[in-house]
């Protein structure tokens, strides 16, 4: 992408009908590490890689429990991701104070998504630089949820977020059927060897530089509260997930070519939104 007289202002239209704005937000949700989020029939699973900015600094936290029964992933700009954290925290307080039981997932999303959708329609606001997976389990089931800047959110059955994101989506595919009827450690396992994918190949295969990386696992599910796996839990199922074999697809950055179009061509169409790996239709 480069800098054009109608990216100025997330009001402006381009002749194409495209905001530039809202698709730089969407550039934005590539800077950061992967995240997975997959589940079964009775629970969610979000995965996360943490990447240090240095080797004197510790990784930020990619994710955030929300209640009892949801917690988040993110790929983007931290910090926007604290800022729509605290919200949820907030509307799902709220709604336990008045009606003594969890926010519905869904209409928690729905509200998330009115919220991001405002920004994306203002002068005096930018659109959120941060993408969200929402694992959460209601009187319906587990669900994921995929939320982008551009405020579109959907209902999935596993996806992958993040920089390098794209072979952890093939492997997501190609297992897809398999998923269902897994149990909570082989969706887990399922969940690591699809993040692996997501490392580049020198790094995949030495061990000093994998060591940088640190793997977050977070689950949740019927009779099993949003829960962070402690270091020792996820040492376990790294093992396990490496027992069950490497990812086989070699790490690929097809969606991370963000190199801008020249200026006499005609600009390619709007990428938004992203290909899934599966949604869920709802009646």
């Amino acid at each position: 992408m480069f800098r054009n007289q109608y990216d100025s202002d997330v009001t402006v239209w381009s002749p194409q009908g495209r905001l530039h704005q809202v698709e730089y937000a969407m550039e934005a949700v590539k800077l950061g590490t992967a995240t997975v989020g997959l589940k079964n029939r009775e629970t969610a699973v979000l995965v996360a890689l943490c990447k240090p900015t240095s080797e004197l600094s510790a990784s930020q936290r990619k994710i955030i429990p929300i209640d009892d029964h949801l917690g988040i992933s993110i790929a983007g700009i931290t910090a926007d991701a604290r800022v729509l954290s605290r919200y949820l925290r907030s509307e799902c307080l709220n709604y336990k104070h008045s009606y003594d039981s969890t926010y519905p997932v869904s209409r928690l999303i729905t509200n998330l998504g009115n919220k991001m959708q405002t920004t994306t329609q203002r002068y005096d606001r930018r659109p959120y630089g941060v993408g969200l997976l929402v694992a959460g389990y209601d009187e319906n089931g587990p669900h994921i949820y995929q939320v982008t800047p551009s405020a579109t959110f959907y209902n999935c059955k596993a996806n992958s977020i993040g920089s390098r994101s794209q072979s952890a989506r093939t492997y997501l595919e190609r297992n897809l059927g398999t998923f269902l009827d897994s149990s909570n450690d082989d969706i887990i396992c399922h969940g690591i060897l699809a993040i692996l994918g997501s490392l580049p190949t020198d790094e995949h295969q030495s061990k000093e530089n994998a060591a940088q990386f640190n793997i977050t696992v977070a689950i949740v599910g019927k009779n099993q509260p949003f829960k962070i796996l402690s270091e020792e839990e996820n040492e376990k199922y790294l093992r396990m997930a490496k027992e069950k074999g490497a990812p086989v697809d070699p790490p690929r950055n097809d969606d991370d070519d963000d190199r801008p179009s020249p200026p006499d061509q005609p600009e390619a169409g709007p990428r938004d939104p992203e290909v899934l790996v599966a949604t869920e239709q709802r009646p």
